[in-house]
């Protein structure tokens, strides 16, 4: 016998919300329920939603937990609320054969709680922006994502963090460093409008020169045989058709991770995997002492060299 969805009624900024099975637990490991997911993300509202606004949201929903297969939705599912904002964009490659998706725009606390209540554990985002009308804006970010291969681990990426910061440094840029929330880091910089051929083209230069000067640690190409204890500088996320975790999301881990910023102190102070995993709880307590330590990516940008 199917058993009967429990649902409760909030009121959140003015929006009436029906939540579902709050007490069903998307995180066995931890015991880490829907509730908990929900509290998380209104909790660290005043920090991601700057970053992710105006940005086409695909989530990755987990609505049986994370020990099981997930998918991406893009689309803005069926019932979405009449408030919550949505862009209708190309969708090139869509795996449905669709012309164009209806992408949900996550730009206020409501939008935020009714995607969680969705199981949206994981919030990605692309380098780019649409305007009040939906125009696709030039990207506005760059991003280089550090992804080990074994027996390489997160400290190998904190030392190719490193590496990077002094290039982009010397560039004229001010990168900002972030755990992944799995194995691996983010490097962030936010930039003048530029198009998305030119900012993948600028960090796929950085990637091969860092590769020529460490072989012994760095690979720029994709190819999975390359990357056996070294770390993978992916630049191909610049492409405006491609997205990243965005900073303060969950991720679908056997513990509830975040994709948490780092001070450079931190990263430069990486010796073991558990120096940059952070859980919802720690993340928590980190904002509360340091405010949003990405707070800079959110100024204006500097000109690509």
């Amino acid at each position: 016998m199917a058993t009967q969805e429990q649902r409760s009624t909030v009121e959140v900024d003015g929006r009436r919300l029906s939540l579902s099975n709050l007490d069903k637990v998307l995180y066995p490991e931890a015991g880490f329920t829907k509730a908990e997911v929900v509290d998380y993300y209104v909790r660290i509202a005043p920090v991601l939603l700057p970053h992710i606004a105006d940005r086409p949201m695909s989530f990755q929903r987990f609505p049986d937990g994370v020990e099981t297969k997930g998918f991406f939705a893009k689309n803005a599912p069926p019932g979405t609320p009449a408030w919550v904002r949505r862009v209708r964009l190309p969708a090139p490659g869509s795996t449905m054969a669709r012309e164009t998706l209806d992408y949900v725009v996550v730009e206020d606390l409501p939008t935020l709680v009714w995607a969680a209540n969705l199981a949206a554990l994981e919030l990605h985002v692309p380098q780019w922006t649409v305007g009040p009308r939906g125009a696709v804006r030039e990207s506005d970010r760059l991003v280089l994502d550090l992804d080990p291969g074994a027996p390489a681990t997160v400290v190998e990426c904190a030392e190719v963090a490193l590496l990077l910061k002094d290039v982009l440094e010397a560039d004229g840029l001010t990168p900002m460093a972030k755990t992944s929330g799995s194995k691996g880091m983010q490097v962030s910089a936010s930039i003048r409008p530029a198009s998305d051929e030119r900012t993948s083209a600028y960090a796929h230069e950085l990637a091969k020169r860092l590769e020529k000067e460490r072989p012994d640690l760095v690979v720029s190409r994709m190819a999975k045989n390359l990357r056996g204890g070294k770390v993978f500088v992916d630049w191909s996320q610049n492409n405006a058709a491609k997205t990243t975790v965005a900073p303060y999301a969950l991720r679908a881990r056997p513990q509830p991770w975040v994709s948490t910023p780092v001070t450079w102190d931190e990263v430069a102070a990486c010796r073991k995997p558990p120096d940059l995993q952070f859980v919802a709880d720690r993340t928590l307590k980190r904002v509360e002492q340091h405010g949003d330590l990405w707070k800079p990516l959110l100024g204006k940008g500097s000109k690509l060299p």
